[in-house]
């Protein structure tokens, strides 16, 4: 009987995030003034006072959903995790609450990542799409199939529960794969609202800026498991961890198969902190029978 924390990713933000912390709690407002100051902007007046749109900034979301992620973990009595795992973005406030990273140095690799990230996207126009009942198999299939025939870039990104995967690449390569998605059955194959190519081969040129800022990070030994995207099994070794970290960018997330290998290592309560509920429900879409709950 084991309790797993959980960290979300780019998606979960809303209008007036993190408020309440703010004003609750002196440690909380330490920390959002601390990451006004590590970031060079004051985060927390976009996060509390800024619409929906000034949220979906790519340099402003990730920090946000980290910043909020990790003082909600901070805010908890006597949390002790026995596994941690983070989706995506939500490695890095994983990897907080596990101790491997400092909060100032998690902050700014988010911040990094974020930029390069958004620079990447303005290289090659892409995008994602969601792919709903379809097994994972003939989706792998089919990306496959249309890189080789097309040479556009489609490949498999985040592997969210059993049937709901989401595909990443070119635009073009997105449009082909989507209707041959549809066509092999799938029920929905739709284009997300993301500017680019998250977890593909397109995001080479941020993989590149942000392990060069990994490189230059002190990383420390972890107080528990981590169970790393690109991994999907507890990762215990701190120079293993850096090196998955690095390839996250281009790799997809691998979170159905993370769950479950917390799960058969005697996971049975999943505790997701942060902003939204996501992947409280990804986890009972896994397995029904583990107790799932969300703390923000």
């Amino acid at each position: 009987m084991k309790h797993a924390y959980i960290f979300p990713g780019q998606g979960s933000q809303f209008p007036g995030m993190g408020k309440n912390h703010y004003n609750e709690s002196v440690f909380a407002k330490k920390l959002f003034e601390q990451a006004n100051e590590i970031l060079g902007f004051r985060i927390s007046d976009v996060m509390f006072n800024g619409a929906e749109e000034d949220l979906k900034q790519t340099n402003v979301t990730q920090p946000a959903i980290f910043l909020h992620s990790v003082i909600a973990f901070k805010s908890i009595d006597n949390a002790k995790p026995d596994m941690v795992a983070g989706h995506s973005l939500g490695e890095f406030s994983a990897l907080v609450a596990n101790g491997v990273l400092s909060f100032e140095n998690a902050l700014e690799l988010v911040s990094i990542r974020a930029k390069a990230m958004q620079k990447a996207c303005e290289i090659v126009p892409s995008t994602m799409a969601a792919v709903l009942a379809l097994g994972d198999e003939k989706v792998e299939e089919i990306c496959d199939a249309v890189q080789k025939e097309t040479g556009e870039v489609v490949v498999p990104a985040n592997y969210n529960c059993p049937g709901q995967l989401v595909i990443s690449g070119s635009l073009k390569g997105i449009d082909v794969a989507c209707q041959r998605m549809k066509a092999a059955g799938a029920k929905r194959a739709m284009v997300l609202p993301v500017g680019g190519a998250f977890h593909s081969p397109l995001m080479e040129p941020a993989k590149e800026e942000l392990k060069a800022a990994i490189e230059k990070t002190t990383f420390y030994a972890p107080k528990c498991p981590v169970y790393q995207n690109v991994a999907a099994k507890a990762v215990v070794d701190k120079d293993e961890i850096k090196k998955n970290l690095e390839e996250q960018l281009t790799g997809a997330v691998k979170w159905s198969q993370s769950v479950k290998a917390m799960i058969n290592d005697a996971a049975s309560a999943f505790t997701e902190v942060g902003p939204g509920k996501v992947l409280q429900g990804l986890v009972l879409k896994i397995n029904k029978e583990m107790k799932a709950e969300s703390i923000g």
